[in-house]
């Protein structure tokens, strides 16, 4: 091999081996808001340096490497100018991914995946080894995170939540209950889709501050309101439907089902409970929930799931999966019906 050149299977593996360094450049050039410097056109890394109070020589260093891969361009005068990837590092554009990067970069994402040797050995979240206790409780206790977090989870909303509101027929559902809806993207995307439905967000008290403001902000604030509880401990609330995107990815089977039988109760015999979530497919084409499940492994301490095991997880929970409405993204719509008692 020293006497020819690599083989594409070669490079393919090298760039696997060292995809931490892509992801912790874009992570750092998200946390300086570098995309926001330039969206009033080219600067010199100077200039960039100055604004952003770092050093100019490695900054420069920084930014020449994730040009290499298109994320922001050297200009011929030398300045750097933004590319079509580099725009969702904006934080004030549809879809940003700004603060999926910084998450990504978080000294509490990142440590845990350090020890995914440790997780894939015994089983156990790593997150709980290295910090003492679960993620949620972690959050709860570091606004900071917490903050970073929240603002993650919407960027990931607003990139799955108009394709989940097309390709699933909301508009027979009098009242939509929206379960661990963080601030709210999806239920008022599906509501303003659907005119004279009602919808109830159900989350933390920490969370539902927030999500009060996005409603008043969309006009929904006479169609929809904001309660705060535990799903894992009941869901007082009753509702035609409910939905809960990106949720039952993050816990086991039996917390899960502890939620859907929740769920259940809130819908009542015939009620729906819709999952948003990635189905990951058999064999071994490329998918992102694939991936996505080993951060569950380290991180939060859940999984991604097939079909099959949606069918046993909905099932133990008294519910039946009648149908899964894919969508423009990853994420798939998955409907299950109450049995009756």
């Amino acid at each position: 091999m020293r006497d020819s050149v690599p083989p594409s299977s070669f490079l393919a593996l090298q760039n696997m081996i060292l995809g931490k360094w892509v992801s912790q450049a874009v992570s750092v050039a998200a946390k300086l808001g570098i995309a926001d410097s330039l969206k009033e056109g080219p600067r010199s890394c100077d200039e960039l340096a100055r604004m952003n109070q770092v050093d100019s020589p490695s900054l420069y260093r920084l930014l020449r490497a994730l040009a290499s891969m298109g994320v922001f361009t050297e200009v011929a005068d030398g300045r750097f100018a933004l590319t079509p990837v580099a725009e969702f590092l904006r934080s004030d554009v549809q879809g940003s991914l700004r603060a999926v990067a910084m998450m990504s970069g978080e000294d509490w994402t990142w440590r845990p995946w350090g020890d995914l040797y440790g997780s894939v050995k015994t089983g156990e979240r790593a997150f709980d080894q290295i910090f003492g206790m679960p993620p949620f409780d972690y959050l709860a206790e570091n606004p900071g995170a917490a903050f970073i977090f929240d603002q993650s989870m919407t960027g990931w909303s607003m990139q799955n939540s108009l394709a989940v509101a097309a390709a699933y027929d909301f508009s027979g559902i009098g009242t939509l209950m929206d379960v661990g809806g963080g601030h709210g993207y999806l239920l008022a995307t599906i509501l303003k889709a659907n005119p004279s439905q009602q919808g109830i967000l159900f989350e933390t008290p920490e969370v539902a501050e927030g999500a009060q403001d996005r409603f008043d902000s969309e006009g929904l604030s006479d169609r929809c309101r904001v309660v705060a509880g535990n799903f894992l401990d009941a869901i007082p609330e009753k509702a035609d439907a409910c939905i809960l995107k990106s949720v039952i990815h993050d816990w086991d089977d039996p917390q899960a089902t502890s939620i859907l039988q929740n769920c259940r109760q809130a819908v009542g015999p015939g009620g729906r409970v819709l999952l948003a979530e990635m189905v990951i497919p058999p064999g071994n084409d490329p998918h992102f929930g694939k991936l996505l499940d080993l951060e569950m492994l380290v991180l939060a301490g859940g999984r991604e799931r097939t079909e099959a095991q949606f069918r046993d997880l909905l099932a133990g929970a008294g519910l039946r999966l009648t149908r899964i409405v894919p969508t423009a993204s990853p994420t798939c719509v998955i409907e299950g019906v109450a049995e009756q008692d």
